[in-house]
C-alpha cells in the first residue's frame, strides 16, 4: 500500500474508533439519566410525593432528545463508514439499546403519573397497598437496569447473561403483586382506584425488567455475534460457550 494511502487509512480508522467510543459513552450517559428517572419515579410512588412525580414527567423530553441525537449519529456512521462485522454489530446494538432506554424512560414516566394520581387521592386511599411488594420489585428492577448498563459499559457477556436471568425474579414478583391486589380489591371495593394505580405501576416495572434484559441480549449479540432472544438461559450460555 502507498505510504500516503496507509496514513490516510490509519487516520480514518482512528476517527471511526473515536466515533464508536463517543456513541458508547453517550449511551451510558443516557442510561444514567434513565436510572435517575426510575429512582425518582419510585421515590414519588413510595413517598406519595407529587412534586417528584411532576419532575419525572417534565424531564422525560431529555431522554427522548438523547435517543434522537444518538440515533442520528448512528445513521451517519452507517452511511459514511459502511461498517462490517463487529463494528456493524456495535452500531446495531447501540441503536437497539437506546430504543429500550427511551422506553424505560416512558415506563418510569408512567410510574410517576400513577404516583401523581395517588398524591391527589383521598388520604385513606393514597396510602393503600403501596407496600404490597412494589418497593421490593422496584429495588430488583433498579438493580437489574444498573447491572445491564454495567454489562454494556464493559461489554461483559457473563454479567449480561446473569442479569438477563434476574428477569425471572421480577416476573415472579409481579405475579405475586397482581394476585394480592386482586384479593384486596375484592375484599374492599374502596381500594380499587389506588390498587389499579399500583397495578399499572407494577406492570411498568415489569416492562422495565424486560427491557433491561433486552439490553443484556444486545451485549451478547455485539460480543459473540449470537442472537439469544427467546431462548433459555442454559441454551444462551451454550451458544456463547459459557456452559460448563
Amino acid at each position: 500500500m502507498d505510504e500516503s494511502l496507509e496514513i490516510r487509512h490509519t487516520h480514518i480508522s482512528r476517527q471511526f474508533n473515536a466515533e464508536l467510543q463517543t456513541i458508547h459513552t453517550q449511551v451510558l450517559e443516557m442510561g444514567g439519566l434513565v436510572q435517575q428517572q426510575l429512582a425518582d419515579a419510585l421515590a414519588a410512588l413510595l413517598s406519595n410525593d407529587g412534586e417528584i412525580a411532576d419532575r419525572v414527567i417534565l424531564t422525560d423530553h431529555k431522554v427522548n432528545a438523547m435517543e434522537v441525537a444518538i440515533d442520528e449519529t448512528c445513521t451517519h456512521i452507517l452511511a459514511r463508514r459502511q461498517p462490517a462485522a463487529g463494528d456493524l454489530r456495535m452500531v446495531i446494538a447501540v441503536i437497539k439499546t437506546i430504543t429500550d432506554l427511551e422506553r424505560i424512560g416512558d415506563e418510569a414516566e408512567r410510574v410517576a403519573r400513577m404516583a401523581g394520581h395517588k398524591a391527589s387521592a383521598q388520604p385513606h386511599h393514597a396510602r393503600t397497598y403501596v407496600g404490597v411488594g412494589i418497593e421490593h420489585m422496584g429495588v430488583l428492577v433498579q438493580q437489574m437496569l444498573e447491572r445491564a448498563l454495567d454489562a454494556f459499559a464493559r461489554m461483559d457477556v457473563e454479567t449480561a447473561l446473569a442479569v438477563a436471568h434476574e428477569d425471572e425474579k421480577v416476573d415472579r414478583e409481579y405475579d405475586s403483586i397482581i394476585r394480592q391486589l386482586i384479593t384486596y380489591m375484592m375484599e374492599d371495593p374502596r381500594s380499587i382506584p389506588s390498587a389499579l394505580d399500583i397495578m399499572w405501576s407494577a406492570r411498568a416495572l415489569e416492562r422495565i425488567g424486560d427491557r433491561s434484559r433486552n439490553i443484556c441480549e444486545y451485549v451478547v449479540y455485539f460480543v459473540k455475534g449470537k442472537d439469544i432472544r427467546h431462548v433459555s438461559l442454559d441454551k444462551a450460555k451454550a451458544e456463547v460457550g459459557l456452559l460448563g
